[in-house]
């Protein structure tokens, strides 16, 4: 026995070895919402905590260890004893984002990172996986649309086929008895009713059985659909449907292929006739199951006892909650009885063999019902010498214990009350050959059910023994001959009036591409699917199966290309699978290749072998052209699309002009770290603009109309990320700017981030100010080294149009102000104790042309008018050299040349040719060389000691200047 402490008090497991006579208390760091028992081994426990973490224990609670966090409530599931290959493995879905999740599959106490499985390629829609019996399943949503994934039998997903435009807001999983699917789904014209689809074995190709089946809502927000499995016959379930307006409740002997109103009794439980007739007038059941195991629901049937259905209902045109009976039929639905006129619980006991009945009442009780002849006469016992309050009833199902316990309380404030009762005194002896009797199940007098004719054995009513648990119900069983509805309508083809079935509209049932791809031929449907458990024979020829035929060449078409997921858009560096499909065409023949577009191809001999799909990774972002291409003999087909390629963007940065001209255009641009290749979309807000201007590229020219400051707002979308910075212009009719530059220091101070140039540029503009109080003066940095900035000097805001002239001539004079002082080096600005930062003029040279200080003023400029003096004189001996007369150069044996044209010739122009015996030897072009220097000394001389000289002066003057710097 275990127990669980209360969580505000402590955390912790009490625990009994001895039926409850003592406990071990365990103490836990975690509160258990909830715990899953293993299937098989009764030691092993996972248990969820309050934070969505998933613990399991393997020695019934004593010891605990973390399998994995993120998990989402009650979508975590044991092995499937004889599917998964240990025991101990979970399936696990975890939370990674809002919406998104994973599918894990690990073990339970070795579910590491290296020890995960996800065994879905990419995330799955939270709360959608489902481990059932063979099946797998799980849901995916793109742009609004879902898409539904099954694995049968441990397999790869497969995409899950229902009717093309069956367009399905939501799907639930009803049942997976006998290796099908029974789902629930919500079609996309639905509101609060949902139609019932049944599927092929491995879940993939879904038929639609019945529209419009009733749902309601329980108490946790869970979805309840009106739709019950009879027990004990095979292919038999009943639903509550809704028509015009009304709720009915329907059969179905044939595993939905057709379904039939519920004939209603012929008398109520007093004998009066009732005349309720079809259509008119029918049986309507209430199919909802409770929540409470420990009561019986409004319906119950019992393997053991196939045939006997007992259920809460009333008779009329509708379904009601009012004017409630009980109901019971002992011929598979065929015939029904009214047995109380109130709502009661009703189990079985003895296998089947009595019906036990308690009223249910908000009222305390102390008598139950029995009967033993399938509620035709009803004995009344008393169980309590005080009225109880019943809560519920616990039984040994399947067994030969004979012991029933009631358990509830007198009173709202008593403690809790349990009543054990022995009814082995209802029988005399056990059942023996004699008194069973045969019944033949029918649906309405036709014999063949589910395709073959069954005869059961029962007890005779009121024959008071003891029903053997392992007697066969079963008496004989005979194969019938098939008829159209032993046979679904196949995928793709719709049941018409006459039980025929044809084609959908949409439906080509001549494509064969998905069963010609390993093999010469196909079976190709004839539009029916046998149901699934149906056990007739076809006479002769077969008219319904699948006929073999010859895969016959043709042309491929109707190729498809996608991602396995549907998207279009994918991280860098990660996996993208492509899958390939062909609707129509030889694929045993076709190869079929792919282009991913960032030049890599590969190529398939045939379409078999993409079946798992192509991975491909992308290393750089862009929009890539992905182009898959069929061909054969008999012709090819091609598909496109166009994936994106992404990754996120961490920064923007807004580079605008702090000053704009109104009426003229002005760039912006947007900088993305790290940057991409049109796979952004810039979205560009002006002022109160109630719409962006939207672009592709990160720059844009605007031009503003309205003069003083304008917001401007970027923003840029990635994916589902968007980010965004916003600058402010302001916008002049005219202004003056000048370039600045710093001293070298201040590169080694500058981190180039935006708040770091709004304070320098504050600091600047603060200098400035003291040497001319300018009505306005922006100062604005540039990113990146070394630091530079703009100066802007504006107008007054108030100066007025015929004023202009004179405004712009006053910011023309306190320019050349800024000038004067910045070439002297009197903007100055302390960054740190030690740092004193030079502001200057980028157009001039790093050091100011007039020193402030007068002791090295006067040689800078004697040796700076040197420099030029040298430069002048020997630009004057080169240019006038054949006119100076002493200097003399000899020039007769050497002649001008007219400057060569080289014109390109074409093929057909004649070309001159030239010899190798007209080139000169090296030794005439030696003794050439010689000559010419010879004649060229004098000149030559006279130049190399005025460039001597001019080097000379040149490091005299950076001599002095270092000492001007260094002071």
């Amino acid at each position: 026995i275990m127990m669980l402490s209360d969580p505000e008090v402590e955390s912790a497991v009490l625990i009994s070895s001895d039926e409850g006579a003592s406990f071990e208390k365990h103490p836990i760091n975690f509160n258990i919402l909830s715990l899953l028992f293993h299937p098989a081994q009764e030691n092993w426990i996972l248990a969820y905590s309050h934070d969505s973490k998933l613990y399991s224990s393997m020695d019934f609670g004593r010891k605990w260890q973390l399998v994995h966090d993120n998990v989402m409530p009650g979508r975590f599931y044991w092995a499937v004893m004889g599917l998964d290959k240990e025991s101990d493995v979970v399936h696990i879905e975890t939370r990674i984002a809002k919406g998104r999740a994973q599918y894990v599959k690990c073990r339970a106490q070795r579910c590491t990172d290296g020890n995960r499985q996800y065994l879905f390629p990419g995330y799955v829609d939270t709360n959608s996986l489902v481990v059932q019996d063979e099946y797998v399943f799980t849901q995916v949503t793109k742009s609004g649309r879902a898409s539904y994934f099954v694995s049968y039998m441990r397999e790869s997903f497969k995409r899950m086929k229902l009717p093309k435009y069956c367009l399905p807001k939501d799907m639930h999983i009803i049942s997976t008895d006998e290796k099908q699917v029974f789902a629930a789904v919500q079609e996309w014209n639905q509101n609060n009713t949902y139609s019932l689809y049944i599927s092929d074995s491995p879940g993939v190709y879904f038929t639609l059985s019945l529209e419009n089946l009733r749902t309601s809502r329980g108490p946790a927000g869970n979805l309840l659909v009106d739709f019950y499995k009879v027990e004990g016959i095979n292919g038999m379930y009943l639903a509550n449907k809704l028509v015009d307006n009304h709720i009915k409740t329907f059969i179905t002997y044939n595993k939905g292929q057709t379904w039939a109103l519920l004939p209603g009794p012929s008398t109520d439980v007093a004998g009066n006739n009732l005349h309720c007739i079809l259509p008119f007038c029918s049986l309507h059941l209430h199919l909802e199951m409770l929540e409470n195991p420990y009561t019986s629901g409004p319906i119950t049937s019992k393997k053991s006892v196939p045939g006997i259905i007992v259920a809460t209902g009333n008779i009329g045109t509708e379904l009601s909650s009012t004017n409630l009976g009980m109901f019971i039929t002992s011929d598979a639905g065929n015939s029904w009885r009214q047995i109380f006129d109130e709502e009661h619980n009703i189990w079985f006991l003895d296998n089947g063999g009595a019906l036990l009945a308690v009223l249910h009442a908000a009222t305390p009780i102390r008598h139950l019902w029995i009967s033993l002849d399938e509620g035709k006469k009803w004995d009344r016992h008393s169980f309590s010498l005080a009225p109880l309050y019943v809560d519920g009833v616990l039984m040994e199902p399947e067994s030969d214990n004979h012991i029933i316990t009631f358990f509830g309380h007198f009173s709202h404030r008593s403690e809790w009350q349990l009543i054990k009762i022995d009814y082995k005194g209802l029988f005399s002896r056990r059942c023996m050959d004699g008194d069973y009797q045969t019944w033949h199940l029918h649906n309405k007098g036709e014999l063949c059910v589910m395709g073959e004719r069954q005869i059961f054995m029962k007890r005779r009513p009121g024959n008071r023994c003891m029903l053997v648990q392992d007697y066969s119900r079963i008496y004989s069983s005979e194969p019938c001959l098939c008829t159209t509805y032993d046979f679904e309508c196949d995928y793709g083809w719709e049941r018409q009036a006459d039980g025929k079935c044809s084609p959908a509209f949409w439906f080509n049932p001549n494509g064969a591409a998905k069963t010609c791809s390993s093999s010469q031929s196909f079976l190709n449907s004839t539009g029916y699917r046998k149901v699934l458990s149906n056990n007739c024979k076809e006479a002769g020829r077969n008219v319904y199966s699948p006929r073999r035929q010859a895969c016959r060449p043709r042309p491929p078409r109707g190729l498809r290309l996608s991602t396995n997921q549907g998207e279009l858009s994918a991280p860098v560096g990660s996996n993208v699978t492509f899958m390939v499909y062909l609707e129509d065409g030889d694929s045993l023949r076709t190869s079929i290749q792919l282009d991913f577009g960032d030049g890599i191809k590969i190529t398939y001999s045939n379409l078999s072998r993409t079946d798992d799909g192509i991975m491909h990774i992308y290393r750089t972002t862009g929009i890539y052209r992905v182009t898959a291409s069929a061909e054969n003999s008999q012709g090819s087909d091609s598909s496109t699309l166009f994936l994106h390629i992404t990754s996120p963007v961490e920064r923007v940065y807004l580079s605008v002009p702090i000053v704009a001209i109104r009426g003229k255009e002005a760039n912006l641009t947007a900088v993305v770290w790290p940057s991409h290749t049109r796979t952004l979309t810039f979205f560009w807000w002006f002022d109160n603009s109630s719409e962006p201007i939207i672009t592709l590229e990160g720059s844009i020219s605007y031009t503003f109309q309205r003069e003083g400051k304008n917001k401007v707002t970027v923003q840029v979308a990635s994916g589902s990320t968007v980010m965004q910075d916003s600058k402010v212009i302001t916008v002049k009719e005219f202004f003056r700017s000048l370039l600045l530059s710093f001293s070298p220091a201040l590169d080694e101070h500058n981190p180039d981030i935006p708040e770091w140039r709004e304070d320098i540029g504050r600091v600047v503009r603060a200098a400035l100010s003291q040497v001319h109080g300018v009505p306005i003066l922006l100062v604005s940095l540039y990113p990146g080294l070394p630091t530079t900035a703009e100066l802007f000097i504006l107008p007054d805001e108030h100066t007025a149009s015929e004023h202009k002239r004179g405004s712009e001539e006053a910011l023309e004079t306190i320019s050349d102000i800024f000038v004067t002082a910045l070439n002297q080096g009197l903007i100055q600005f302390e960054l740190k104790a030690d740092t004193r930062i030079i502001v200057y003029m980028t157009q001039q040279t790093l050091a100011p042309l007039v020193d402030s200080n007068s002791i090295h003023s006067g040689s800078a400029m004697l040796m700076l008018l040197t420099v030029v003096f040298v430069g002048l004189a020997a630009f004057f001996i080169y240019k006038f050299k054949r006119k100076i007369p002493w200097i003399h150069v000899q020039t007769e044996d050497s002649h001008e040349k007219e400057p060569e044209v080289i014109s390109t010739v074409g093929q057909n122009d004649n070309m001159s040719k030239v010899k190798l015996t007209e080139f000169p030897s090296p030794k005439e072009l030696m003794a050439k060389d010689l000559e010419a220097r010879s004649r060229g000394t004098p000149v030559t001389h006279l130049l190399g000691l005025l460039l001597l000289l001019l080097l000379l002066l040149l490091l005299l003057l950076l001599q002095n200047y270092k000492q001007w710097w260094n002071k």
